[in-house]
């Protein structure tokens, strides 16, 4: 029997025998049809649970075996209406939590989007603005698609080919750089 840690598998399944009966969804669309089964609103939520349960017990990983999980990395930022508007309105990221210590303290919070977490910080201390990080993904082409369609005022990056692959470089109105990068021998025309 098959559980929530088998989401990835069953998606990839689910959209297989849907291409084989005439019907092509996205692997992002077939990732949020399991969620739903399992009862979560979108896959977000779904892959923050499974993130949880792998920290807890990763199946690769002997229960006496150190575990060191991916690192997050924590951005500065200055501005939280701003910080929302590049984050989740334009990036399509999603908030999971936010902590204040109290009523007029700054705020600390998460945003995700599929395996992608960052914690935002208005605190002075946490981060240094400028900072960078380098992500790997699948279809750069697509991503940056859907995020110059938002129309975001304060940005517009092209895609970059470098020896490594396909990059598209982010900078957040901190100064703080995302480079999303899809392997060159998974870009279309790749070796």
């Amino acid at each position: 029997m098959r559980d929530f840690r088998d989401a990835k598998i069953m998606a990839k399944s689910l959209r297989q025998r849907l291409t084989e009966r005439g019907l092509t969804i996205s692997h992002s669309e077939a990732l949020e049809l399991v969620a739903e089964q399992f009862g979560f609103d979108d896959w977000n939520i779904l892959a923050a649970k499974l993130a949880a349960a792998e920290t807890l017990a990763p199946a690769a990983i002997p229960l006496s075996a150190p575990l060191i999980a991916p690192p997050i990395p924590i951005f500065r930022i200055f501005d939280v209406t701003k910080a929302r508007e590049f984050y989740c309105d334009y990036l399509g990221m999603t908030v999971d939590w936010e902590h204040r210590f109290g009523e007029n303290f700054p705020l600390y919070f998460q945003v995700s989007r599929g395996a992608l977490i960052l914690h935002l910080s208005e605190h002075s201390g946490d981060a240094s603005p400028g900072a960078r990080i380098f992500v790997w993904v699948t279809d750069v082409v697509a991503i940056h698609r859907e995020i110059t369609a938002r129309d975001y005022r304060f940005l517009k990056p092209g895609l970059q080919d470098a020896p490594w692959g396909r990059e598209l470089h982010l900078t957040d109105p901190f100064s703080n750089r995302i480079t999303l990068c899809e392997k060159a021998e998974l870009a279309p025309g790749g070796k």
